[in-house]
């Protein structure tokens, strides 16, 4: 018999997974891939204030139309979203200086100056896309100011950007327009800031390019799990061939050839049974039955492994933690099961594939019993649905 078709075979997946997996070795998720999308900001610095009267048409007039002082006169809070949107309270101090113009008169004597202001702005690279280190926005807003000796209400508009030199640290640099409410009284003029912003509490989220690289990194582990389909499958081939080869020869090669096979399929079954252990549990919130996002993309790797192995039927065992009555958690391990389970089959898998089972508080994974004082994460281990294999 000709063996030398599924040889070849086997050379040649194994050449193609050898390529594919030079290929991964290149491609990597980084800390690059990764963008701030949400985050609280304090910034602290200086600012300057052009009330010159013509500050709109002499934007640089530094010497006759800006006042400043020389320490940190300026201090933010705000809170940034996902969408773009920020909120910020801003609180600064300054000195209109003698011999300045101020409403288009030469200042005769220092006179202090002080601003509470409320902004909305909105970040800019929701538009022009990410950037990294360079942040423009603009905003709207409205404040209070006590200039030249006048209080006004006024109207504020502003444009700047931030550049960071890491997560949390970086520059920002801003002008803001401030039209006062009471015309009749008080002039407009405009107000310049740059400061130290440091962000707190905050979250992360792929960049365009991270979510272009991370699907090509699950497409190229889709490849390399149809290579590896691949070199079992012509491993098989080779391998039934050499036993026909083989039993024409001698039985009891035979035999031992059906051993052998026997011994493959129980290692079948434990490989998969590991490849769904190491998915993990699905760990469930305090007193809670709900699937949280990552229990959703927990299981759903689960169900693309079902979709695999399309004779694979599991059971679901769900429990709780020792909290509570022993009648109450029982109920609660139900509904959890229940929610696990409705959760696959509404994804495509039939209902006669997974079963489930609820045991309450009676299956712990450490000693945290009825009267043990354990920490949140120790209980947080015995809230868990778990997945055994009954068929293959």
């Amino acid at each position: 018999m000709n063996i030398s078709k599924p040889l070849t075979m086997l050379v040649m997946v194994i050449f193609s997974y050898a390529l594919t997996f030079a290929q991964d070795q290149n491609l990597e998720m980084t800390e690059k891939d990764s963008i701030v999308e949400s985050f609280w900001l304090v910034t602290v610095g200086a600012n300057a204030v052009d009330d010159s009267g013509d500050e709109f048409g002499e934007l640089f007039d530094f010497k006759d139309g800006w006042n400043m002082v020389p320490y940190p006169s300026r201090v933010s809070i705000g809170r940034y979203f996902k969408n773009g949107i920020g909120l910020e309270a801003i609180g600064s101090y300054n000195r209109y200086k003698e011999g300045k113009i101020v409403d288009n008169a030469v200042n005769s004597e220092d006179i202090p100056y002080l601003g509470l202001d409320f902004r909305v702005s909105y970040d800019l690279n929701m538009i022009l896309g990410e950037t990294g280190f360079f942040d423009p926005y603009i905003g709207i807003g409205a404040g209070y100011t006590d200039a030249n000796n006048q209080g006004r209400g006024t109207y504020n508009a502003v444009l700047g950007f931030r550049t960071w030199f890491s997560d949390h640290w970086g520059m920002d640099f801003n002008s803001t327009g401030k039209w006062a409410m009471d015309t009749e009284n008080a002039t407009n003029h405009i107000q310049h800031a740059v400061g130290v912003a440091y962000r707190f509490e905050v979250e992360k989220g792929l960049s365009r390019k991270g979510m272009e690289k991370l699907a090509l990194l699950k497409e190229m582990e889709e490849e390399q799990q149809r290579v590896q389909d691949s070199i079992a499958k012509a491993e098989e081939e080779a391998r039934l061939l050499a036993e026909r080869l083989q039993k024409e020869k001698e039985a009891a090669e035979l035999a031992a050839a059906e051993k052998a096979k026997r011994e493959a399929e129980e290692a079948r079954r434990a490989k998969l049974q590991n490849r769904i252990n190491e998915l993990g549990n699905v760990l469930f919130q305090f007193d809670s039955s709900y699937l949280t996002a990552s229990d959703k993309e927990l299981l759903n790797q689960l169900v693309a492994i079902m979709e695999d192995e399309t004779s694979l039927t599991i059971k679901v065992t769900a429990h709780t933690d020792s909290r509570g009555t022993e009648k109450y958690n029982q109920w609660l391990s139900e509904r959890r099961a229940e929610r696990t389970v409705d959760y696959v089959i509404s994804k495509g898998i039939s209902e006669n594939r997974i079963t489930h089972e609820a045991f309450g508080e009676t299956r712990l994974v450490n000693e945290c019993s009825d009267g043990v004082r354990c920490t949140e994460e120790e209980h947080s281990k015995n809230r868990r649905s778990e997945f055994v294999i009954i068929e293959f």
